[in-house]
């Protein structure tokens, strides 16, 4: 069977496509934002002295971590509207992959967080630092800067699995291709291209990582 390469349709499209990797920035960003920032809570949890919060921390991480983000997409968008709570395809996509960043982050960090000696922390008391001074500049800084480029990582994939939330109507760049798809019927060069299009954000986003690195985290602290 002899086939015919044909890109022009999606030529065309690239209006639409292009909105669509806007869309898969936007909730990658926020994603990334709030579930690293959620992530350190969790960690936070995850670390205390207090059993129930560290029992909470523990189910959670471990719920999130043992099952896939898409069966997380689902629940969010087709399970909470039994509990009351509606929302719409984006908002459960940036939900859903804020908790699952959430909880990936959490060991990230918790892991940078370990390998801080306690001896720097009894010299930041020892020159009379205040305690949110210590855990700043002591204890956070260089554990987020021991685990950026596995924090990294973590953003690009869920970027790549931002893909999944088309599944639930959410309008990034695989919900645009595949309803392009749908009208076209060039699933070849369509896919083609939507994989190429995955690999320029992915090496955009790592240097865009990898500049933020440098700004924020290199020696000497600025």
């Amino acid at each position: 069977m002899k086939y015919t390469f044909d890109f022009s349709p999606v030529l065309a499209a690239w209006p639409t496509l292009l909105e669509g990797v806007v869309g898969t920035l936007r909730m990658s960003s926020l994603s990334m934002v709030f579930g690293l920032s959620l992530g350190i809570v969790f960690m936070l949890m995850r670390m205390s002295k207090q059993p129930v919060l560290r029992t909470i921390a523990i189910g959670y991480i471990e719920l999130i971590r043992n099952t896939p983000i898409l069966v997380q997409v689902f629940f969010v968008f087709f399970g909470m509207p039994a509990l009351g709570v509606r929302l719409s395809g984006e908002q459960a996509a940036i939900l859903a992959m804020t908790l699952n960043c959430a909880a990936y982050a959490a060991e990230i960090v918790r892991g940078g967080v370990q390998s801080i000696r306690s001896g720097q922390v009894e010299a930041g008391r020892a020159l009379g630092m205040h305690t949110a001074d210590i855990y700043r500049f002591i204890v956070f800084r260089p554990a987020i800067r021991a685990v950026f480029p596995a924090l990294c990582s973590q953003f690009i994939l869920l970027m790549l699995n931002s893909s999944l939330v088309s599944s639930v109507s959410a309008e990034e760049l695989t919900y645009f291709a595949q309803t392009l798809d749908s009208q076209t019927f060039r699933s070849f060069e369509i896919y083609f291209t939507l994989g190429v299009i995955y690999l320029g954000l992915s090496q955009l986003l790592s240097v865009v990582l990898s500049v933020i690195g440098r700004v924020y985290f290199s020696y000497p602290a600025k």
